[in-house]
């Protein structure tokens, strides 16, 4: 546990907040009152998220490196957390390649399956200790993805079903205890890397999801909805949250503009 925490703040875990939803919920958490424990892969970028929030008055944030596909890593995360954790949002993830099943890299939907599902059961697995002693919220940040499957979607929604599942399963497992389980499913939201990763840096294919598209979610649309549902009153529950922009009615209907 860092000793620059202030002892009065809630404590909230947010993984992969080195960048879109994750770090954009990361400030919006500081910013009203929580001691963020930053958590993502990437040194660097997650420094500079840190910093930015540490300069604002009254903000607190660390960083703690840890891959959630890694057990070692997960274990040490634990370690610096400590005994509290108020607010756990498993956001690490994200979708790889978008190819039919016939010729997709089935390496990549592995990957997937090690930060989505894994990565979020291994984190929670470990925090559940510190979250029991908080009476604490784990908000898990699926996708519109596990409501039905699309062409080259079968990789990403398989893993965002699974891991849909596994937030009813733990929901009844721990029913009857002080710790709440929300989902958010976000829809069509426009972030500088989601696109950019699935399509391994193709930037026309990336910008090609969002074409035409009047208004996408923001990810600090998705870090409001996030915030608001660690911030009801103790007993409610809200179980799933869909978050789509006005534009898509659902995932094979969205309206663009030509």
């Amino acid at each position: 546990m860092s000793d620059a925490r202030s002892a009065h703040l809630p404590v909230a875990v947010v993984t992969g907040a080195s960048s879109g939803i994750g770090a954009a919920t990361a400030r919006m958490l500081a910013a009203g009152g929580h001691h963020v424990v930053c958590v993502a892969r990437r040194g660097d970028r997650l420094a500079e998220v840190v910093d930015q929030i540490n300069q604002v008055d009254g903000a607190e944030a660390e960083a703690v490196v840890c891959d959630v596909s890694r057990a070692d890593q997960v274990a040490a995360l634990a370690d610096a957390v400590g005994e509290r954790c108020d607010l756990l949002v498993n956001n690490a993830g994200g979708a790889l390649g978008q190819d039919p099943l016939s010729d997709t890299d089935l390496e990549l939907w592995e990957a997937m399956y090690a930060s989505n599902v894994l990565g979020a059961a291994r984190v929670t697995q470990a925090l559940l200790p510190a979250l029991r002693a908080s009476e604490g919220t784990v908000v898990f940040v699926t996708s519109t993805a596990a409501e039905a499957p699309y062409e080259g979607g079968g990789g990403y929604c398989g893993v965002k079903a699974a891991e849909r599942s596994m937030v009813g399963a733990l929901r009844l497992e721990l029913n009857g205890e002080p710790i709440r389980v929300c989902e958010v499913a976000p829809g069509m939201v426009h972030t500088e890397e989601f696109s950019l990763t699935r399509f391994d840096g193709d930037r026309a294919k990336a910008d090609a999801v969002y074409a035409g598209v009047p208004d996408p979610l923001s990810a600090e649309d998705v870090a409001d909805c996030i915030t608001w549902l660690a911030s009801r009153p103790a007993h409610v529950n809200v179980d799933r949250l869909v978050v789509r922009p006005r534009a898509q009615a659902a995932n094979h209907k969205v309206h663009r503009v030509t």
